[in-house]
């Protein structure tokens, strides 16, 4: 049994989070990493309205019986959701913990206190663990530049940034960013995380409700099939390197602005053509450097269950044998 702090806080089985994935962390898929005793998180904003939220969550509680929480990403936006009615509606759905991300979540956070809930913040920054955790959450999630989506604009990898954050963070950290197997999750632990946050890894699993195209790609894509998107625009997004995604880049790297690509990143495109229909150049998703650590699509409880064996073999195995007497 692999068990941290971070685990005995958020009561869950094993040090392996499902963060938040925009279209994909729907009730399936949080119900099946909840029963295999890791910690998942419902998507609040792929639910149209905190009504529908509350509804996926009730929905999530018919399959689990066991913890999992509702992230919450707040970014900016001319026309922003209504945040403060999605945190209202996870807390009147009874949910126990949240993942904030994005800007500051001081704004929300005496609600979650008053509530009961417990806070997770994913950090791409030492520099932003730190305010956090000064902010009084419960955790935090610090987020390496392999990660998909927004690894943020400073560059550092995991292997830097999990130890250079580790040495200032006394609350429970988990670390997120290119984790995939039991590799990951004992290297993770070494530098001195409580546990690992995986997001591509989880896409390519059977429960996820994304097409088999995209979860097919995730098999056969390397490492090497990503793409930072925005770059010049200071808001760097990492992507599944596509038509789309090398059209973006190249459209931006010639001086053009956010307007000139704004239909090939539309959201809905990506959701729609992509990740429902199939069509892998149908518009932007999000993928990891890990995808080049991804061989099968497993069953999440097949996934969490070989991860966990194998950090056990490799810490009572491979490791151990190399310390002498």
């Amino acid at each position: 049994m692999v068990h941290t702090k971070f685990c005995a806080e958020f009561g869950i089985e094993h040090p392996i989070v499902q963060g938040g994935m925009q279209w994909v962390g729907r009730a399936e898929l949080v119900s099946a990493v909840a029963n295999a005793g890791a910690l998942g998180f419902i998507t609040a904003l792929t639910q149209p309205t905190p009504e529908d939220l509350a509804k996926e969550i009730a929905r999530c509680r018919d399959m689990t019986d066991k913890p999992f929480g509702v992230n919450l990403t707040i970014l900016p936006s001319i026309n922003p959701p209504p945040y403060a009615e999605y945190r209202d509606a996870i807390i009147d759905s009874g949910v126990k913990i949240v993942e904030t991300a994005g800007f500051n979540p001081a704004e929300h956070l005496p609600a979650f206190r008053a509530a009961g809930v417990r806070v997770l913040h994913k950090c791409t920054s030492v520099r932003h663990a730190v305010k956090a955790q000064e902010l009084g959450v419960d955790g935090i999630s610090i987020d390496g530049f392999e990660c998909a989506g927004h690894p943020g604009e400073d560059d550092i990898p995991g292997l830097v940034l999990i130890p250079a954050a580790a040495e200032k963070i006394t609350i429970p950290m988990i670390a997120s960013g290119g984790f995939a197997d039991a590799r990951g999750l004992v290297a993770a632990l070494a530098l001195g995380a409580d546990g690992i946050n995986m997001g591509t890894r989880f896409v390519a699993t059977q429960e996820a409700q994304v097409h088999d195209n995209v979860k097919q790609r995730m098999v056969e894509a390397t490492e090497r099939d990503t793409d930072l998107i925005f770059r010049p625009l200071r808001n760097t997004a990492r992507v599944a390197r596509n038509a789309i995604s090398r059209q973006v880049v190249q459209i931006l790297e010639e001086g053009g602005q956010f307007e000139d690509v704004r239909d090939l990143v539309a959201g809905n495109r990506g959701r729609i053509e992509v990740l429902e229909n199939g069509d892998i150049d149908g518009g932007i998703w999000s993928a990891g450097l890990v995808q080049g650590l991804i061989h099968d699509i497993p069953t999440v409880a097949e996934l969490v269950e070989r991860i966990i064996a194998e950090a056990e073999e490799l810490i009572k195995g491979r490791l151990a044998g190399t310390v002498g007497a």
